[in-house]
This record gives C-alpha cells, structure tokens and sequence, in this order.
C-alpha cells in the first residue's frame, strides 16, 4: 500500500480489516489501519497512530496525544509527511 510517497510495509488485509506500517529514519513510524471498529473505517477512512522505535505506540510527539481517526489517504500522507519531519529520538 502506498500513500502519496510514503510505502507501507507489514500490510494485514482480510474482509474485516487493513492495517499497514511504516518506520522513518528518526525513530519514528506509524500504524495506518481501517476495520469496522476504527475512527471511521465504516465509511471508508484511515486511523494512525503514531509509534516509537519499538512499534508501539507513542503519545508523546507534537502530532498527537491519541490516535487520529476518519482520515483519507490524503489526510494519511499528509500525517506522515510530519511524522517523517520530527527530530530524531533520543537513544534511551
């Protein structure tokens, strides 16, 4: 799957549900999916989460304290311009 740029890797797919990830060179990535029981994946739009080095979610960037839902693919390339523009992580 690819958002403007920006391709997505380790893609699930099935009736029920799509999810897609990506991880930038500062530490950074984000999960992109869409189900039944995401912020407007009935009707179609993505939700992102932003996600640290490890894969797991993270609240802690000028991006969003939550997960950003009823997003189309623009919306989604958009969002990950600005993740892709954050500074690089600190090693812990």
């Amino acid at each position: 799957m690819k958002f403007r740029n920006h391709e997505m890797t380790d893609g699930v797919t099935s009736p029920d549900i799509e999810r897609y990830k990506i991880m930038f060179d500062n530490g950074y990535g984000a999960s992109v999916i869409r189900g039944e029981y995401t912020y407007g994946g009935d009707k179609g739009y993505w939700e992102l989460a932003v996600t640290d080095a490890n894969g797991s979610l993270t609240y802690a960037t000028p991006i969003t304290d939550d997960v950003i839902g009823w997003l189309s693919d623009d919306d989604v390339a958009d969002t990950l311009d600005r993740i892709a523009a954050l500074p690089a992580t600190q090693p812990a």
